[in-house]
C-alpha cells in the first residue's frame, strides 16, 4: 500500500493545488493528513492564497483515501466543512509495521505515546525529517505549505519498505529503509 502523507496546510489554496498534482503523479492508495488543514494559526502570516473553503473543496474531492488527524489548530466546525472525519491520534498497519499517527504538538521525538509503534508520523513542526532512535523510526513531512527553518515545502511517500521525504516537485530529499 502507497502512503501519500501531508501536514500543515493552513488553508493555502495554491498548496492544496499542489497536493491534486502530487496524487496525480504519486497515485497513492491512502492520503494521510496530519492536521492543520485549514486555519493558518495566530503566530503564522497568512500562507499563499489563503482560501480555506477552497481547501475544503479540493480535499473533499479526495474523501475516500483520506485518514485526517486532528491538529492544533483544527477545530470541530473544520469538520463541518469537511466530507472525512479527524481523529486525534491513530494506529495504522502498514507492511507488518504498526504506524503511529499524530499531529505532534503532544506526541513526537521528545514524548512518545504510551503505545506499541514501529514508526511515529507527524507534523506540526513544519520541517520535514526523517530520524530513527531506538529502534524505531520518527517521519515529519514538514509543511506542504509553511516549511520552517530553511527546510523546504514537502511530503512524505510510504511504499514499499522505504520512507521518502520529498519536495513538492517530487524530487527525494531523504530516504530511510524502515
Amino acid at each position: 500500500m502507497k502512503l501519500l502523507v501531508i501536514s500543515d496546510i493552513h488553508g493555502s489554496e495554491y498548496y492544496a493545488n499542489k497536493i491534486d498534482e502530487i496524487i496525480e503523479k504519486e497515485k497513492p492508495d491512502k492520503l494521510i493528513l496530519l492536521g492543520d488543514l485549514y486555519y493558518h494559526g495566530p503566530r503564522n502570516s497568512l500562507p499563499d492564497k489563503y482560501n480555506p473553503m477552497k481547501v475544503a473543496e479540493i480535499l473533499n474531492l479526495h474523501a475516500d483515501i483520506i485518514l485526517a488527524i486532528k491538529g492544533n489548530c483544527d477545530a470541530e466546525v473544520d469538520e463541518k466543512i469537511s466530507n472525512f472525519e479527524m481523529v486525534s491520534e491513530y494506529v495504522l498497519e502498514w507492511e507488518n509495521k504498526k504506524i503511529f499517527l499524530s499531529h505532534g504538538h503532544k506526541y513526537n521525538l521528545d514524548n512518545w505515546p504510551n503505545v506499541d509503534f514501529d514508526i511515529m508520523l507527524y507534523g506540526h513542526f513544519h520541517m520535514g525529517f526523517i530520524h530513527e532512535e531506538s529502534g524505531k523510526c520518527f517521519a515529519s513531512p514538514g509543511s506542504i505549505s509553511m516549511p520552517k527553518n530553511q527546510t523546504q515545502n514537502s511530503y512524505l511517500i510510504l511504499e514499499q519498505g522505504s520512507i521518502m521525504l520529498k519536495d513538492v516537485d517530487g524530487n527525494v530529499i531523504e530516504e530511510h529503509r524502515v
